[in-house]
Order: structure tokens, then C-alpha cells, then sequence
């Protein structure tokens, strides 16, 4: 916990000073939007949550070389695999959202950028068993984007939403959950 916090710290320190000069020329807020595929498995059971998503986000970016991003992402036809787990029913509303908070170091190449996510959030499966169960973990990720227009770029990015975690809320807490997410969409720069 402490290197994850101080890794965060250091590139973050090392993005805004030794950059420094592109500050002020970079000072942007950009918006986007994004569609991609959640998956949910628990590692134990092989049981297997997948879930097509929308996703939205908010970013600050003071240099070419970071950003700091919001995500929200919520999940449409969703899918149930109970694996070793028989006679399962879940209810048809069944879904999978999550949300984070993201340190987003870069490394511009022309006209793309490859970036790291780094943060923490968290992730809920809706009306499982009658309930909802939720989950906070730390998320990290990597993805490229790509600029076609002064104000607008495409991308493409996976993140770890869960990583070999025991339990998952009050769900199967003595098994291993892992939870992932890829992600294709497009921002705008203001």
C-alpha cells in the first residue's frame, strides 16, 4: 500500500516539476465518452459476470506528460456464467458499474500518446441474490491515444479493476475475484 502511494506521489511530483514549462500551455479540461466490455470472474468457481459498458469521463490535464482523470461506467446486456456454481438465478436487472479515480501519466509520440492509469475505485454488481454487492480496490491500466484533430482524439485502453481480491462484498468471501475492463472511445480538448 505505502509503494503504490509513493509511486503515485513520485510521478506525479516528477510529471509537474520536471515538465514544468508545458503547464501552462497545456492547461485543459476534456470530456469523453467510450464503449467497451467489464468482466467479473471469480477465480475459484470459474463463475463469470461480463457486462458491454458505457463510459464517461472527466480529465484535468496540466501537462503533456499527466492528467488526472474521473471515470463512471455502466453496464447494458449483461451477462451470467455460473461455471462450477449450478443453479444460479440471478435477477434480469443484473448489472455491472464502476467508477475511479486515475493519475494518468503520458508519453506523446507525434500525433499518439501512450499513458499509464493509476488510481483507485470502485465496482458494483446490481440486484445479486436480492442485493447489491460493492467492492473499492485500487486500478491500473495502460492505453494509447490517438489526435486527429486539434480537439479531438480517439483511444483505446484496458484497466484492472480487481486483482486477485478475496471476496467480493459479501459474495463468495473466501474466494479469489478478479475484475477487468477494455475500453474504445473518443474525448474532446477544451
Amino acid at each position: 500500500m505505502k509503494k503504490i502511494v509513493l509511486s503515485l506521489v513520485s510521478v506525479l511530483a516528477l510529471s509537474t516539476t520536471a515538465f514544468g514549462e508545458d503547464t501552462v500551455e497545456m492547461n485543459s479540461i476534456y470530456i469523453g465518452i467510450g464503449a467497451g466490455q467489464s468482466y467479473l470472474e471469480n477465480k475459484a468457481t470459474d463463475e463469470e459476470f461480463t457486462s458491454a459498458q458505457t463510459t464517461l469521463f472527466v480529465g484535468y490535464q496540466p501537462s503533456k506528460y499527466a492528467a488526472f482523470e474521473a471515470r463512471y461506467s455502466f453496464g447494458m446486456n449483461d451477462d451470467y456464467d455460473s461455471g462450477s456454481q449450478k443453479g444460479i438465478v440471478l435477477a434480469p436487472e443484473s448489472s455491472i458499474s464502476y467508477w475511479g479515480l486515475y493519475l494518468k501519466p503520458m508519453y506523446p509520440i507525434g500525433n499518439f500518446n501512450l499513458y499509464g492509469l493509476l488510481g483507485f475505485g470502485g465496482e458494483m454488481l446490481s440486484d445479486i441474490n436480492g442485493g447489491d454487492a460493492y467492492q473499492v480496490s485500487y486500478h491500473y491500466g495502460v492505453g494509447a491515444s490517438y489526435d486527429f484533430l486539434e480537439h479531438f482524439n480517439v483511444f483505446v485502453d484496458y484497466t484492472c479493476l480487481l486483482e486477485d481480491n478475496q471476496g467480493f462484498d459479501y459474495v463468495a468471501t473466501k474466494d479469489r475475484w478478479k475484475s477487468s475492463a477494455w475500453t474504445l472511445g473518443a474525448s474532446y480538448k477544451f
